[in-house]
């Protein structure tokens, strides 16, 4: 079976270097499902690997998209607990601009009813980052408060959120008002406009 694959073939500070491809889509191995990808998230790594700029270094050509989410459509004799019709979200280093995709089983999680395909590929880099951010290293507490400098971003408005459901009350900044109002419907407290400067 064919794929269409958005792949790298040069490394480029220009993204524009990326190309659809038709690859040829093998079957999964034993310890391995298939997956059709419904959404995948776009992050600074992605675009760091095409620079050729990120610490890994996939080898050339490659599919950006380190996190994604979809439907298994195959599942190999090795793999558990997983089903052909499952809803699953994947974290992978790469291969997420891509129709479907081969990946080890031991990837991949079940996405909880009622939440989106979209709202699943972005989970794991934005709320991991914010989570470990707030939580691991910030020991943020229920009272406390919270500045969330660029808060219309992936990882700011995933720190909007858990900063809120930790109790926190919630300083967001960003550069538009457009942004703001995005970053206060999710639950800021407050909000500033650090492009209007100290006027």
């Amino acid at each position: 079976m064919l794929c269409r694959t958005m792949r790298c073939h040069a490394l480029s500070d220009d993204i524009e270097v990326l190309q659809m491809d038709e690859v040829e889509l093998r079957d999964p191995l034993p310890h391995e499902v298939q997956v059709e990808i419904k959404a995948c998230a776009v992050n600074f790594p992605d675009i760091l690997m095409i620079q050729g700029g990120y610490q890994f270094k996939p080898e050339l050509p490659f599919a950006p998209g380190g996190e994604f989410s979809g439907v298994v459509t195959k599942v190999g004799a090795l793999a558990e607990d997983i089903q052909p019709g499952d809803r699953v979200v994947i974290g992978n280093r790469v291969g997420g601009f891509a129709e479907y995709i081969n990946v080890d089983a031991a990837s991949v999680r079940p996405i909880p009813d009622g939440v989106t395909f979209a709202k699943a590929a972005g989970y794991a880099t934005a709320y991991l980052t914010a989570y470990v951010a707030l939580a691991v290293r910030g020991q943020l507490q229920p009272g406390e408060t919270l500045l969330v400098h660029g808060a219309a971003g992936g990882v700011g408005m995933a720190a909007v959120d858990l900063g809120k459901q930790m109790g926190a009350t919630v300083i967001a900044t960003a550069g538009s008002d457009e942004k703001l109002a995005r970053v206060q419907a999710r639950g800021a407290d407050h909000i500033i406009n650090y492009s209007l400067g100290n006027g």
